[in-house]
């Protein structure tokens, strides 16, 4: 049995673009595909904290260092450019994996710039 885990998250990315007749996607700032571990051409679900959509489509890479994030194609209808939203990739694991399993989590400026990365979230306190 498999259980599906975040594999990798960039938090609080800033649309850049909106493009309704480019073909589907979200194109991605190819520096930030790389240290979040997110491949081209992978599922992702995005979450857009500006307007409460959620979404799934497909990763692909923009230049790296650009600061990039396009939604694209139908996407383009949930997303402006401003628009602050969370990218994530999951990742099916057997129980073996489990065991070692941490995901990469990248959290972002109003830039696009790395603030920092970790490995877990930490305790939501009351």
């Amino acid at each position: 049995m498999l259980t599906t885990m975040l594999k990798a998250k960039l938090h609080r990315a800033r649309v850049t673009h909106s493009e309704l007749e480019y073909e589907g996607s979200c194109a991605i700032d190819g520096h930030l595909l790389e240290i979040s571990g997110i491949r081209e051409y992978e599922q992702i679900e995005i979450y857009n904290a500006s307007n409460g959509e959620r979404f799934t489509t497909y990763a692909i890479r923009a230049e790296d260092g650009s600061g990039i994030i396009s939604v694209n194609g139908a996407a383009a209808h949930k997303a402006n450019p401003g628009d602050i939203v969370i990218i994530c990739a999951y990742v099916g694991l057997n129980q073996q994996e489990l065991a070692s399993f941490k995901p990469k989590l990248v959290y972002l400026d109003e830039h696009n710039h790395i603030t920092h990365t970790r490995n877990t979230i930490p305790v939501q306190v009351a």
